[in-house]
């Protein structure tokens, strides 16, 4: 209709909630690639804003990107998608060339597996006093999947070689988490994965990075809070 403003095709919105680390995944992404973009704060413990289940009526979480007002929900998803939908953005691509499927198939699948670092720290978190075993057992697993990340990266200063890439836009969120999960398993990342530790400090000092995550304190102080709401002593 005439006096009508259209909106830019290119219009980008971040459904969000500020500690998700999946949520912190695409900001860094977005950071990286120099694509603007409008932050849409949700609350994820009270009612669920209309706009966020609209948008992702099948697992009603974040993140969640609108591109002209279309929705991409699920992290990983969204990652491939800004490289697929912007491949003339001003930063790099996130996935390798495309003339190596091999290695996108490799980033992919440790893109993916990062996720179990997340989880099996909340598994952690979650437990009540007098679980030793669902304690022994979360912890072992979480050890095992940090050494399996450290195995992966090796010597090389990103888990893509010299290029900041998917699988560190991937795993960097979850790394204010691990002080707690430190806490809560008693085991020590240094000692678990060096080198992972020491690609953690090299990320930090990426401005996508630094302005995307939170200190471990304030992650810590969240947990705090969840363990409160599920009533977990």
């Amino acid at each position: 209709m005439a006096g009508e403003q259209q909106q830019p095709e290119t219009e980008l919105v971040l459904l969000d909630f500020w500690v998700s680390p999946f949520g912190q995944r695409c900001r860094i992404a977005l950071a990286e690639k120099g694509l603007p973009y409008e932050y849409s704060e949700q609350d994820l413990l009270g009612a669920k804003s209309d706009l966020l289940l609209r948008s992702n009526p099948v697992h009603k979480k974040v993140p969640v990107l609108l591109h002209a007002g279309r929705p991409v929900c699920e992290s990983l998803a969204i990652l491939a998608y800004l490289d697929e939908a912007f491949p003339d953005a001003a930063g790099p691509a996130l996935l390798p060339s495309a003339a190596d499927p091999y290695a996108r198939a490799r980033a992919r699948f440790w893109a993916a597996y990062s996720d179990r670092v997340y989880e099996a720290g909340t598994r952690l978190w979650k437990l009540k006093g007098g679980e030793a075993r669902a304690k022994l057992q979360a912890r072992a697993e979480i050890v095992e999947v940090l050494g399996n990340l450290d195995a992966e990266l090796g010597e090389k200063e990103f888990f893509g070689g010299e290029v900041f890439g998917l699988v560190d836009v991937a795993l960097v969120p979850f790394v204010p988490w691990l002080p707690s999960y430190e806490r809560y398993g008693e085991f020590s990342v240094e000692e678990t994965a060096p080198r992972l530790a020491a690609w953690a400090r090299r990320c930090a000092e990426r401005e996508s990075v630094a302005r995307s995550l939170h200190p471990p304190e304030k992650v810590d102080e969240f947990i705090t809070l969840l363990k409160k709401v599920y009533g977990i002593e």
